[in-house]
């Protein structure tokens, strides 16, 4: 975060289902303005995280650790206080806007509804800001299609109705949960574009859950890495892409197809994401990695710091004068949709 303020600090976050260990003792601060992106295959605890950090897990997930938010505990806060946070200061996009947007109810009441909540604007004062939203986020004629049923939107636009009612709320940080899944690459760049000009504007910070790690180069500074409901490697967003350093990290890169001309097998990741119910005794990505050892079978590797700014989970990290450079034009690196 350099010189940031903390916005968000989460401290030992841990999340287990039915008595299985699913987040196994996340560390993450986010700072205010900053963009940050969580990576990884799906089921590594990317989305879980926040949910958990939100109280929007249900009843039976056993939750512990600390998500400080202005000095206060967000876990086993009482539901009052939750609400409070929900959407004012913490606003999130989910993963998929159809189940998300009440299909009965116009556009307009669900965008004013949020502003009514959070900002205690009613009558035309609502109205208008919902307007406001609507023009912001690019939605054509706003006027008119306040009064638009979602059906009556493309999966695009409703994405960007979603942003409005993030956005409603005027939050510190907003929670892109997979914001571009199922989008035309035309329509993506345009999300993408959208959220950085919201951000900029705003100031507010930016958490990107993504497996497209294209779409992540574009618009966070920090990446997270996580695997098996941990944090793997996380340093500036140039610096991963440019020297990947933990072995998963890497092998997310080789698996990606290059689009400048060059011509090279591509090198998939052996193997399968280990059940959380059967991790093994060591580094859970052993199985899968070809510079395992005996240390990485039998004991766990603690997040260090192996550089400035860039901390990895891993016994023997990977040597930067031996890695090939994968920094280059976000539009050379296509979508990756990760199994």
């Amino acid at each position: 975060m350099g010189g940031m303020m903390p916005l968000v600090e989460i401290t030992n976050l841990r999340v287990a289902f039915d008595g299985v260990d699913v987040l196994h003792g996340i560390d993450l601060s986010i700072g205010k303005g900053e963009a940050v992106g969580l990576v990884g295959e799906s089921g590594c605890g990317k989305s879980v995280t926040w949910l958990a950090a939100l109280g929007l897990l249900p009843k039976k997930a056993g939750v512990s650790g600390r998500v400080l938010l202005g000095g206060d505990n967000l876990i086993g806060a009482p539901a009052r206080q939750l609400e409070a946070v929900r959407g004012k200061r913490i606003a999130m996009i989910f993963q998929d806007p159809s189940s998300s947007l009440n299909p009965v109810i116009r556009v307009g009441r669900q965008i004013e509804e949020s502003i009514r909540l959070h900002r205690g604007l009613t009558g035309q004062a609502a109205r208008a800001e919902a307007r406001r939203l609507l023009d912001l986020v690019g939605i054509p004629d706003a006027a008119r299609r306040l009064d638009s049923f979602p059906h009556e939107f493309s999966g695009g636009q409703n994405q960007r109705l979603m942003i409005a009612i993030a956005l409603a709320g005027q939050p510190d940080l907003l929670i892109a949960d997979e914001p571009t899944t199922a989008l035309d690459a035309t329509i993506q760049a345009q999300i993408l574009e959208l959220l950085g000009e919201v951000r900029a504007e705003t100031g507010m910070a930016i958490v990107f859950i993504s497996h497209d790690l294209g779409a992540v180069s574009q618009i966070c500074e920090r990446v997270c890495v996580m695997y098996a409901g941990r944090i793997v490697e996380t340093c500036p967003t140039e610096s991963l892409f440019r020297n990947p350093r933990h072995p998963y990290t890497r092998g997310l890169f080789d698996a990606i197809p290059r689009l400048d001309g060059s011509r090279e097998r591509l090198v998939p990741i052996e193997g399968t994401v280990p059940d959380p119910s059967r991790l093994p005794a060591g580094c859970a990505f052993s199985a899968r990695c070809v510079r395992a050892g005996d240390e990485c079978r039998s004991s766990r590797p603690p997040l260090t710091a192996v550089e400035p700014g860039r901390s990895v989970a891993c016994f023997d990290p990977i040597e930067p004068a031996t890695i090939r450079n994968y920094h280059r034009d976000a539009h050379n690196l296509p979508e990756l949709q990760l199994a």
